[in-house]
């Protein structure tokens, strides 16, 4: 499909005022509310274009592969002081659309024309035209009955929105030097429901990793898995790792450890409060510093104990009985955690955080096993540029955080 048709030459004023000026608060990535889906969406100029660009995991499960993307819509100018927006869905080329900025953070976009979006053969082979562009099969090619429903439903609520969406503003999450490897956007493995986008974050001594994509299992916008940067886990070597009761045993110590230290924690909190509301003049407060900058000063050792493990590399293999959609795992890493994982019903009933493994592979990839689901989940970063991505502050990147989970919830 050409994106980008020839055109008269335009004056840089109008193309400044009806088009770039107009449209600068859409320019950015942005997750389209597409209920538990959800989506990640780039919108660029391109030379005297705005397009937007719908970017897709590869096909399950070579979570390596570079991802996919197609247009959704594009905006130029057609006359020479006015916009004409078009909505590239479907197979038959550019048609009439219209983009309605809601707010600064949050856009919508709507197709005039629908039937555009048809195709001869009916839902049959609109049906059979998305799975080849969505798994690269056949659904004969799927024999596990339970992934053919799940298909099938993607397939049958994605596709009644037509291109008619509301976007929510994103952005790329804010590093530092101490980060354990780059934050940024990676491709994860998750069982029958395929690859998803998960977004990975540092936040002091937790790491966290959020959907950009989802699942009628856990929504985009949840928090898939976290990470606890203060309990590194060492596994025994590669003969008992294949044993996977004796890691169970090593994970359950740590949350066992990880729950006494958190009631300890609660209890000094509380006995901070009580020593506070009872001090009558501010000289019997407690002196700056005390228990909690002890605790920041012995988590900022820890922290470097982890560094200085996290660059050298130990043996890995999964243990017996871990599933894997993809066998092509690294066989060393470089240093594991101890984390939870969010697992749920189907429709996000009873959610739970269970025990689980971070496992640091390289700069570029980890995973994590859920213990619970006896499944391994491999997650390879993203190598985009992303544009106009970036928080203009931590505290803006956190609000966004709250936003996207809010819809989801």
């Amino acid at each position: 499909m050409k994106i980008l048709p020839d055109y008269e030459h335009m004056e840089y004023r109008d193309v400044y005022t009806c088009l770039l000026h107009r449209y600068r608060h859409i320019l950015g990535l942005w997750q389209p509310d597409i209920g538990p889906y959800g989506g990640l969406l780039n919108v660029v100029v391109d030379g005297l274009f705005i397009i937007g660009w719908m970017y897709l995991p590869p096909h399950d499960p070579h979570v390596d592969d570079p991802m996919r993307f197609k247009p959704l819509f594009r905006i130029h100018l057609m006359e020479r002081k006015s916009a004409t927006v078009e909505c590239m869905y479907g197979h038959k080329g550019p048609h009439n659309g219209h983009i309605q900025i809601v707010k600064k953070d949050e856009f919508s976009t709507k197709c005039n024309q629908t039937d555009h979006h048809r195709m001869s053969g009916g839902r049959q082979e609109e049906f059979r035209t998305w799975l080849r562009e969505e798994w690269g099969r056949t659904l004969e090619d799927i024999f596990h009955e339970h992934m053919q429903e799940l298909i099938l439903m993607k397939f049958i609520y994605t596709s009644q929105y037509d291109n008619c969406l509301t976007y929510r503003r994103i952005y790329l999450p804010p590093s530092s030097p101490d980060d354990l490897i780059k934050p940024g956007l990676f491709k994860g493995t998750y069982g029958s429901h395929g690859l998803e986008i998960v977004m990975l974050s540092f936040h002091g001594k937790k790491a966290k990793g959020t959907k950009i994509t989802g699942d009628p299992n856990i929504p985009a916008g949840q928090q898939t898995v976290e990470i606890d940067l203060a309990h590194p886990l060492q596994l025994p070597d590669v003969e008992n790792l294949r044993d996977f009761g004796e890691l169970s045993r090593i994970v359950l110590e740590v949350q066992e450890q990880v729950r006494r230290e958190e009631q300890e924690q609660e209890q000094r909190q509380e006995a901070e409060d009580r020593s506070q509301q009872a001090a009558s003049h501010p000289a019997a407060k407690p002196p700056l510093g005390g228990e909690g900058a002890e605790g920041e000063e012995t988590a900022a050792g820890a922290e470097g104990t982890t560094q200085d493990k996290a660059s050298g590399s130990q043996p890995f293999v999964l243990p017996m009985g871990v599933i894997s959609r993809n066998e092509d795992y690294p066989r060393t890493c470089r240093i594991c955690f101890y984390g939870t994982g969010l697992i749920a019903g189907h429709g996000f009933t009873s959610p739970e955080r269970t025990p689980g493994v971070f496992v640091l592979f390289d700069d570029d990839r980890f995973g994590f096993i859920w213990l619970e689901l006896k499944s391994f989940s491999l997650y390879s970063r993203i190598k985009v540029s992303f544009q106009n991505a970036e928080a203009p502050s931590r505290e803006a990147f956190d609000e966004m955080l709250k936003n996207i989970q809010s819809p989801a919830t």
